[in-house]
């Protein structure tokens, strides 16, 4: 029986798929085995040992500490892809409200109220101020071909729009699900120098931390518009608010507006949107499950942040999991250990990400809690199950 603990509410088409018959599902509990959660802060929350797994639904993961729970052998996994549809169709009405000045339009008729028989002639009058151009013919530039930067790709295509991609590390799957009639960037500069909007989905790191700055700016076709569905901290504030200015940049759509992108002209500001439908939710909740399912039924990984996906075809032999970190002779060690307990192996996969590796075996007999202690003694070994 394992106990998963919930610290957000999740989708019941998530939590029904955990049989009661082999797990219970609770809010408070000091021995979880697994943990259920969007955005709830385990920042500071104390992990407890009989923690295995995290699964966040939902693609962000700043709210756990995940390289804390690397150290623990905790595996922490996310959604990615869950909530790509959602995304993606934000984004192409992002697109859209940017250049049919659609917003602004909504807000002027609503001050139109008690002119009476007056408003229709005065919306004649009008509507010349709201101008703004079609977004067939004209050329997209997607940063990030994952998931969500596919689909909009694909289905910007679809609409009538030149598209081009630019992701120097596509995955094969990515790769795959991509039109062939997108074009394809060399360079980020080319993208850039040559599009009319420009949409951002990549991952927020240290090296795209402000990516969108007054050099890449610089490098734009004037009246350029922006959209940013991905991280706020991938445009530069202040350089954005210069190109709005300016009119280097003609919009700017964000996801993820604070006071300062509040206070800036050509703005449209929606409030973080992104994944807000109740089938995104749905989604992320039945990968969340899944992923921790798995893991603590099989061992196997799929979708980790912190640890290598590690998928072995579970069998039914007794399966031995070791969490250690990534050093030379560590696999040697753990077999070494299991020939001195007479035990054979029948199977092993074993992976690597950066600092940390995953071990998977299958073994032809019973295995001990004896053998758990033995491994738990190499150093550099978090964490051991017997499945």
């Amino acid at each position: 029986m394992y106990t998963i603990q919930t610290l957000n509410n999740i989708s019941d088409l998530g939590i029904t798929l955990l049989s009661k018959e082999e797990y219970v599902v609770v809010k408070e509990t000091n021995t979880p085995d697994g943990v259920l959660l969007r955005s709830y802060n385990m920042n500071e929350m104390e992990m407890p040992e009989s923690l295995k797994g995290i699964a966040r639904a939902g693609a962000g993961v700043n709210n756990i500490p995940v390289e804390k729970c690397a150290e623990k052998g905790i595996v922490v996994f996310n959604t990615p892809g869950a909530n790509a549809n959602a995304v993606k169709e934000l984004v192409l009405a992002g697109l859209l409200l940017s250049s049919r000045r659609v917003v602004d339009g909504i807000q002027w008729a609503k001050t139109l109220i008690g002119n009476g028989k007056e408003v229709p002639k005065l919306v004649e009058k009008g509507k010349a101020d709201f101008v703004g151009p079609e977004i067939a013919g004209k050329k997209l530039g997607v940063i990030g071909l994952g998931a969500i930067g596919v689909m909009v790709a694909n289905d910007a295509k679809a609409l009538g729009m030149e598209v081009v991609g630019y992701d120097p590390y596509i995955s094969v799957d990515a790769a795959w699900g991509l039109s062939r009639s997108i074009q394809r960037a060399v360079s980020l500069e080319q993208l850039i120098s040559t599009c009319d909007y420009i949409t951002i989905h990549v991952p927020l790191m240290d090296k795209t931390k402000y990516m969108m700055n007054k050099d890449l700016f610089a490098q734009m076709k004037d009246e350029v518009r922006i959209l940013n569905f991905s991280r706020a901290e991938l445009v530069h504030n202040e350089d954005m608010k210069e190109a709005l200015e300016s009119g280097k940049v003609a919009a700017y759509v964000t996801d993820f507006p604070d006071e300062a992108v509040l206070q800036m002209k050509n703005v449209i500001p929606i409030p973080h949107l992104g994944a807000s439908t109740p089938e995104s939710e749905d989604n992320c909740a039945i990968m969340a499950v899944q992923e921790l399912k798995s893991f603590l039924e099989t061992g196997n990984i799929k979708n980790s942040v912190n640890y290598p996906d590690c998928e072995l075809p579970y069998i039914g032999k007794k399966r031995i999991t070791i969490a250690h970190k990534n050093i030379p002779n560590m696999v040697g060690q753990i077999t070494t250990v299991l020939a001195t307990e007479s035990i054979n192996i029948a199977d092993m996969l074993n992976k690597s990400k950066g600092n940390w590796a995953y071990t998977l075996i299958d073994i032809d007999s019973e295995g001990s809690e004896s053998i758990i202690a033995s491994l738990m003694e190499i150093e550099g070994v978090t964490a051991v199950r017997i499945i």
